[in-house]
């Protein structure tokens, strides 16, 4: 889940960063404040994006995500792209606890299933044990 949550921080760092131009060009921002506010966001996106292994930093990013969207709306047409980017950040959790998971049911099966046939090969107890210590490294 991470991986994919990394990615997607990564390609919003692209996008929040395009804002900056069309918002001063368009919408007629202020250069210092467009900057200000997509350039900071852009660049918290981008240290989020590395640090997606703390959880701390996983949560950050769902606030991240809020204020892209919230923001959005003072650029005409970035609703949308917003809605899109949220929308892949959602459905990138929700498919990378499903994938952890399935990954971890896997792992779990093949450690069964190895404890289970050192124990039927060796019959002995010090077998079992060192099947046993395999699986806790």
């Amino acid at each position: 889940m991470r991986v994919v949550c990394a990615v997607i921080l990564v390609f919003e760092v692209i996008v929040i960063g395009l804002f900056i131009p069309v918002a001063i060009a368009l919408e007629g921002m202020a250069p210092a404040l467009a900057a200000g506010l997509w350039g900071g966001m852009a660049a918290a996106a981008l240290v989020l994006s590395g640090l997606q292994k703390y959880r701390l930093a996983h949560y950050a990013a769902w606030v991240l995500q809020a204020a892209f969207l919230f923001t959005s709306f003072l650029v005409s047409g970035a609703v949308l792209i917003a809605v899109v980017f949220v929308s892949l950040w959602v459905t990138g959790v929700i498919m990378g606890r499903r994938t952890d998971e399935v990954k971890a049911a896997h792992q779990a099966r093949a450690e069964a299933e190895a404890a289970r046939e050192a124990g039927e090969a060796g019959g002995d107890g010090d077998v079992v044990t060192s099947a046993s210590s395999r699986q806790t490294r």
